[in-house]
Parts: structure tokens; sequence; C-alpha cells
């Protein structure tokens, strides 16, 4: 795994807790933000993916 990989993760694991307070306290603007910290984090992953496969097919 690489860093951002690992930052990704981190991210869409930060907003779906942020989502999840929104829903208990009944605020819009949290849940929203968790969403887009979610999206960010899963793009994110998606760059550090794609790194790492372009990492793992230079070596063969």
């Amino acid at each position: 795994m690489n860093k951002d990989q690992v930052k990704g993760v981190a991210k869409d694991v930060v907003g779906k807790v942020q989502e999840q307070v929104g829903k208990l306290l009944g605020s819009e603007e949290q849940q929203i933000k968790g969403l887009s910290k979610q999206i960010c984090g899963k793009a994110q992953k998606g760059v550090g993916n794609a790194k790492q496969s372009v990492k793992d097919f230079s070596k063969d």
C-alpha cells in the first residue's frame, strides 16, 4: 500500500463517521461534508491504486 491508498481510506472512514454524526444531530451540512470527504477519499485511493498498478507493472 502506498500513502495515497492509506490517506484515501482514512478520509473515507472519517467521512462516514461525519455523515453518521450529522444524521444523529440532524445536521444536513455535516452529512454533506461527510459525503464529500468520502468521495475525496475514494478518489485519492483510486489514484493510489493506479500508482501501485504502474509500479507493479514496471517491475515486471
